[in-house]
């Protein structure tokens, strides 16, 4: 036989049990990591106030990262911050970063923290439009603990 015309042999995995499937089958809730599930919320936060403001609301990215630079800004409380809005420059949209880790460390529970995430969405966006946050979501109460 010439290597041209010989058959194709497949390749078995080691111990002879053939082709291997996924580990895990198609995603679902349960396997969303916490990263995953809290860019959800920020996410679903983002939909509310864009349906509820309209066409107030604009071009603007949301960006979640894990923790806060180490050197805020002079302008800046010491304080960590749980979101930061960066003003639209030029051709670049507003950026609102919601910080993961700060955030989730102040809720104790699922439901607490997609309340927290919706306050620091509602508050950047605010400050993004210049309009007071209970304007923009009834439900906003910076009281609330």
């Amino acid at each position: 036989m010439t290597p041209a015309s010989a058959p194709l042999r497949r390749r078995r995995d080691r111990h002879g049990r053939g082709l291997r499937g996924p580990m895990a089958w198609p995603p679902v809730p349960g396997m969303a990591t916490r990263a995953e599930q809290f860019d959800e919320l920020v996410l679903d936060a983002a939909s509310r106030l864009e349906l509820r403001a309209g066409k107030a609301f604009g071009e603007v990215e949301f960006a979640v990262e894990d923790v806060p630079p180490s050197d805020p800004a002079p302008w800046e409380s010491s304080d960590v911050p749980l979101g930061r809005l960066f003003a639209a420059q030029g051709k670049m949209h507003a950026r609102i970063v919601v910080y993961r880790r700060p955030v989730e460390t102040r809720a104790t529970d699922a439901r607490e923290l997609a309340a927290l995430v919706n306050d620091v969405v509602v508050e950047q966006v605010a400050s993004m439009l210049g309009v007071d946050p209970r304007d923009l979501d009834d439900g906003y109460d910076p009281d609330e603990e």
